[in-house]
């Protein structure tokens, strides 16, 4: 196993596209994003009128983990604070159990306050027991499930949500930042 002194995390750009591809499909081989769509978030994730927050973490000139965020923008549906949901974690597997998912969470978690938003909400496979337990350990709980959600394998998803996010990004959960962001304009 590996530790991450050597990792740095990043705003993820579109020439890391090819690279998060390969690893998404590593990890997520039934249902891997496509590059589109990845284009599609990066698209809304630099200026002033930034909704999305993509990192990636980066050990040399090798990817081992990206994640990302959407809000809903200025303000949510009801005029109050916006929200916003995590997109995707991924770390490669000689990566698990270093604590740099929990770094891209924080770093996820800094964005939707940077964002103002109230609450943070994701999905996650009931199966990925590992993932379940990063999100407790931030605050998050679970508020439904729904059904046959991951497809094609027809897998459950928790939802699961945080209130407060900014209270979850505290010293016990360290960061390095990001380096060369323009995220929120």
């Amino acid at each position: 196993m590996t530790g991450t002194e050597t990792v740095v995390l990043r705003e993820m750009r579109w020439w890391d596209i090819d690279p998060v591809l390969e690893l998404e499909r590593d990890l997520f081989p039934e249902d891997a994003w496509s590059r589109g769509m990845f284009w599609s978030e990066l698209a809304h994730s630099r200026g002033p009128g930034a909704t999305r927050c993509y990192v990636v973490a980066e050990e040399g000139d090798r990817i081992v983990g990206y994640a990302g965020l959407t809000t809903s923008g200025a303000e949510g549906d009801d005029g109050g604070a916006p929200a916003a949901d995590i997109q995707t974690i991924a770390v490669t597997r000689d990566h698990w159990g270093t604590g740099l998912g929990s770094r891209l969470l924080t770093e996820l978690l800094r964005a939707a306050t940077a964002f103002e938003c109230a609450e943070v909400m994701l999905e996650c496979r009931v199966d990925n027991v590992r993932a379940q337990k990063l999100y407790e350990r931030f605050g998050f709980e679970v508020i439904g499930v729904r059904r046959g959600y991951y497809q094609p394998g027809n897998v459950d998803a928790l939802v699961m949500r945080l209130t407060g996010p900014s209270a979850s990004v505290t010293p016990g959960h360290p960061v390095n930042g990001v380096q060369g962001t323009e995220t929120h304009g």
